[in-house]
């Protein structure tokens, strides 16, 4: 039989679904995923096995209109993983339609790719409407946009996501896999772990802050009782965060590490001893090192 192999690339808009679909497709969670958007920050590859054929998924920031430093690495990251994949999917959502956001990313498609790069349109959350909604809308994205192919999905329930899937092995070429058969992502352990944590802390904190926080793992310990030793810090920008963080008496961080000790242990399949630090630092996001933390490029951040 003859291997396939190539990348394929997950973008829109921030919250359209790419984690959960990069999830679905690998069958385990190497993407975080919660309601807030802009989760993702940097390319997170997930590895997928379809027959003899070997998918290497892209999930990229969600593109949007960048304010920050961060931002603008986590667009350009973006924009990276899409430019070097063998075919983009873009996914919008059902309910929302074709946003003025999604508008923005067609004509950077246009704009940015080189001729001939391959995109298919995913249409996400198609629980959320009826059959005509979605018709209509099929109809409109490709009036907008050339599209190879179009699916009517679900990441979340799954719906659909096999057809997605085995379209993607049948248009990837023809070469030798990447990565071993087993592997199911191109992500240290260390920055899988930080990733678990921060989801922990999104999904526990409110507003703004998530956004102002970054996790690192600054030492990993595997114990000769089969138990792992992790130590990571949660960077801030200010002292107020820290005390939000640690919540009162010390019950939010406890909590946040108790939910993400639990989902390390499942995902390493061993006990985990997990010790979390604050620490304020005001500039975090001005830091080169960071960045490389989270897999982005500091350079990106810097105004156009």
């Amino acid at each position: 039989m003859t291997k396939r192999a190539g990348f394929v690339a997950l973008i829109g808009e921030p919250n359209a679904g790419k984690s959960t679909l990069l999830n679905r497709m690998v069958g385990a969670k190497v993407s975080i995923v919660t309601h807030k958007v802009q989760t993702t920050r940097s390319r997170i590859r997930g590895i997928c096995m379809e027959g003899q054929t070997q998918i290497v998924f892209v999930d990229t920031p969600g593109l949007f209109r960048p304010r920050r430093r961060l931002d603008r690495a986590m667009v350009a990251a973006a924009w990276g993983g899409a430019a070097d994949a063998d075919i983009i999917v873009l996914l919008i959502e059902a309910h929302r339609g074709l946003t003025e956001g999604v508008r923005a990313i067609l004509d950077a498609l246009k704009e940015r790719l080189p001729q001939g790069q391959r995109v298919a349109l995913a249409i996400n959350k198609i629980d959320r409407v009826k059959a005509e909604t979605l018709l209509a809308l099929a109809e409109e994205m490709n009036a907008a946009f050339s599209f190879e192919k179009t699916f009517m999905i679900s990441a979340e329930r799954g719906h659909g996501v096999n057809d997605l899937r085995s379209w993607l092995a049948g248009q990837l070429p023809e070469h030798a896999w990447f990565y071993p058969e087993d592997q199911i992502a191109d992500v240290p352990m260390r920055a899988i772990a930080a990733e678990i944590t921060r989801e922990k802390l999104t999904l526990r904190l409110h507003e703004e802050l998530p956004y102002q926080l970054t996790v690192e793992t600054e030492q990993w310990t595997d114990r000769e009782d089969g138990s792992t030793r992790i130590d990571q810090v949660i960077y801030v920008a200010r002292d107020g965060h820290k005390g939000i963080v640690l919540g009162k008496g010390g019950e939010t961080i406890k909590a946040i590490s108790t939910a993400s000790r639990a989902e390390l242990a499942v995902f390493l399949e061993r006990p985990v001893h997990l010790f979390l630090q604050v620490k304020v630092r005001p500039d975090w996001e001005e830091e080169a090192e960071r960045y490389s933390e989270m897999g982005l490029d500091f350079k990106d951040g810097n105004p156009k």
